[in-house]
Parts: C-alpha cells; structure tokens; sequence
C-alpha cells in the first residue's frame, strides 16, 4: 500500500507540473478519492512471483483523440475542411496531455518490462495552409508529439523507460476551414507510429520494422493509410524474446488478413520465443485474421489468463469523445499472443498467466471525466518455457545450436 500511496503522489506532482507547461488547454483536476485503489488487487498480483524466467508486456493502442474515420469516409472533397475542423476540436477536447498521465499511470502500477504502443501521434499545422489549393509544402508546426508528452511524464514519475522501437506509418495532410469571413484555410497534418517502450532493466537488440505491402487506399483523396511493425530482439530476467507490436487495418478484412500474413512470414524462422502484441481489428474468436494467427502456432495468452472477475477481456470501445460514464466495451480486438519456434518445445506451453484489461473502470479515467483511451489495455505477466537446444539458421539454412538464454 506504501508503494501505491508513492505512485498516486507522484502522479500528482506529474500531472500539476506538465499542465503547467502545455500550451494547449488543460482541464483543472477535480476531487477524486483514492484513483489508484482500481489497480490494487490486479497489479500486485502481476508482481507475485515475478522474477527469473518471467516476463511482464503491455499492448496498448493511446488514441489519436478523434473519430478521423470521419473524415475518410467523406462523400465529397468539398466537405473534407469542415469535417477536418470538427474531428480537429474533438481531438482537442479529448485533450491527450491529460490523458497520457493516465495511461503513465497504468504503465506504474504494472511495471510492464515491455510496451507497445499504437496510435501514437504527432499533429502538425500550417498557418495559412496551401493543401486547399494544391500546394505540397508539408506542415512542420509541432503541436502535439504524443510520444514526447508520454515520455516527459514518464520521467516526471521517476519510470525507467526508454524507446527503443518505432515505426513511421500513415502521414496524412489535410486542409481545414478555420474562418469563413475572409475564408482562411490551415493545414493539419496526422502522423502515425507504432511504438517499442522497454523498461530499464531489459537489454534490447536486432531492432527491425517495416510497413506494409498492402494497405488501405482511398484514391479519390490521393491518401493511403499505411500501417507497419516494429520488433525487437530483448532480454528479460536472463531469457531473450522476439518482441513484436503492430496496428493492422480497421477497414476491408481482406486488406487487415493480408497484412498479417505478411507479418506471419517475416517471423517465419525466428529462433527464440515471440511474443506479438498489437490491436488487430479482429474480434476474437471468431475473427478472419485472428484465427489465421492461431493457425499459425500462435497461442492468445487471455485465454489462459488466470486472474478472475474480467472473463471476456473485452478491450474497444469507449465514446469517440471519451466521456461515456460507464464503460461500454464490447470486443476483444487488442491482443498478446506468443509463439515459440523452438522444436524441441512444444508450442504452446506457458506457464500460468495472470492478464488484466486496463483503461476500463470509473477509477481509470482522468479528473476531468476522460477515458485514457478508446481502447483498453491489456496487461499481462507469464513465462514461456525455454530449453538447452535452442536453434537458428546457418548461413547455408542449417540448424546450429545456440547458447541457452
């Protein structure tokens, strides 16, 4: 209790600080009794155990702020300003510097040794704009850098996290009417990453990522919303794991199955133990692409999970705006799945697994009334058996011993 009595007054001093230094608008914190009380029984019980062998991840997708499917979906180009100006406002109001002290928060009772993250934004602007018109110079003007506020919390909060990860997706520009008397126009410019957040203590190498062949296009607009992976090669209490976070395509199921199975195939041959974490699209269980990921060997660790009270682990969808008063989840969609290629294993053996779903009670949202996120996350703390004769490819496609991890 000590320890959750130090995280609540560190969040305190986190929050009170950064809203003192952001330029965009802030909401005043309001009355809140014992936020962190949610967290107790579920968090410790993550740490029970914990050491040699085992291995604690996140998958965590933070919500760019608005419902920009909006603006995707228009009919006509002509509407493309107003409805960019009104999913604009919404991101505004859904005020992210708030948020991301929440979703800090839930990284400090869960001491996840790796995290990732999806939707993680950085929101430029041009001031008049020239996309209107045609013109091609790129916004440059930071407003928002998701992942720096994260960051400068986090180190606010005394956490030892590093970025050792990330992948550039989608890099959209688009103009919005900001006055009708004179007309003025600006230009707001989306970037989208998928983030690797490892803890102090885990050693990391062989960094990879890659976008992918087949993503959403919407030629009328001239846009493609590309989407990617990002990995990592990481060492935890004496074991290494091939740690992997993507965001597949939310619309067209043949599109979000074919960017799986592309990243199937890159994992294809990968010695050590994988643990893919990410929001899919895919609903379990009965989803396209998530069963072709089961198909693949890969084991959904919530259905093993051994912690009660949460059996259906849904994790989507709180209220475009975040401001539902109760909790409205009604998918599972963001997952953890593990693999192990080593043959001399079988592939689904795990220890016992205790998972939680984060972001999805009253006591998780900010003192303003605003869920962390959309999504909720999912936590969750397990071992993967290893064995003495773990094997790779030589450079002639032979199998070699390598040492044991």
């Amino acid at each position: 209790m000590q320890q959750l009595k130090q995280v609540s007054i560190l969040f305190f001093i986190a929050i009170m600080m950064f809203a003192a230094c952001q330029t965009v608008p802030t909401v005043a914190p309001v009355e809140q009794a014992n936020p962190y009380n949610a967290f107790e029984s579920e968090a410790q019980a993550l740490s029970i155990g914990d050491g040699p062998g085992s291995v604690t991840v996140m998958t965590r997708n933070i919500y760019v702020g608005a419902d920009v499917d909006v603006v995707l979906s228009a009919e006509k180009a002509e509407d493309i300003p107003i409805l960019v100006a009104q999913t604009f406002q919404q991101l505004l109001s859904t005020n992210f510097p708030e948020r991301a002290v929440a979703l800090v928060r839930e990284i400090a009772m869960t001491q996840p040794h790796l995290i990732g993250l999806q939707e993680v934004a950085l929101i430029r602007m041009q001031s008049p704009g020239d996309a209107i018109i045609g013109g091609t110079t790129p916004a440059e003007d930071v407003l928002l850098d998701y992942l720096d506020i994260m960051m400068q919390i986090i180190e606010m909060a005394g956490l030892d996290y590093k970025v050792v990860g990330k992948i550039q997706n989608a890099d959209v520009e688009l103009p919005m009417i900001v006055s009708v008397d004179p007309l003025q126009f600006n230009d707001v410019r989306l970037t989208d990453f998928d983030v690797i957040l490892a803890r102090g203590d885990v050693e990391i190498s062989d960094v990879r990522s890659g976008n992918f062949a087949v993503n959403l296009v919407i030629p009328d607009y001239g846009i493609e919303v590309l989407r990617g992976w990002v990995s990592a090669e990481a060492k935890v209490n004496r074991k290494t794991y091939r740690f992997v976070n993507t965001h597949l395509e939310a619309f067209g199921s043949p599109i979000r199955l074919a960017q799986a199975l592309e990243l199937l195939e890159t994992l294809e041959g990968e010695p050590w133990p994988i643990i893919m974490v990410g929001d899919f699209n895919s609903q379990a269980p009965d989803g396209i692409t998530y069963n072709a990921v089961l198909d693949a060997g890969y084991l959904d660790v919530w259905t093993k999970n051994r912690l009660p009270g949460n059996p259906d682990g849904f994790t989507f969808g709180h209220d475009p705006d975040l401001r539902n008063e109760v909790a409205n989840f009604w998918e599972r969609i963001d997952f953890i799945f593990v693999k192990n290629n080593n043959p001399y294993l079988p592939k689904h053996v795990l220890d016992p697994v205790l998972a939680m779903v984060v972001g999805d009670e009253p006591e998780d949202r900010t003192p303003s009334g605003l869920w962390p996120s959309d999504h909720g996350g999912v936590v969750a703390r397990l071992r993967i058996p290893t064995s003495d004769r773990l094997v790779e490819q030589d450079l002639e496609g032979q199998p070699k011993p390598l040492t044991r991890n």
